[in-house]
């Protein structure tokens, strides 16, 4: 299965949101939270990959 930029960008305002309201309720220290966050830096980190991907696979087709 392919994953698109619109699936990760999804699965990343989906963690984002989780992480909003742990955040609240627990505070930023909370172990919980910590992994949460780890879990969002972790898809920004491939959704930044994907991207790169994408940008330079559309720049070798336009040459």
């Amino acid at each position: 299965m392919t994953v698109t930029i619109d699936d990760v960008i999804m699965q990343i305002e989906e963690l984002r949101l989780e992480l909003v309201k742990m955040k609240v309720s627990k505070g930023y220290s909370d172990p919980e939270v910590v992994r949460a966050s780890q879990k969002l830096d972790k898809v920004l980190n491939e959704y930044q990959e994907l991207v790169k991907h994408t940008k330079s696979d559309f720049l070798k087709r336009i040459k």
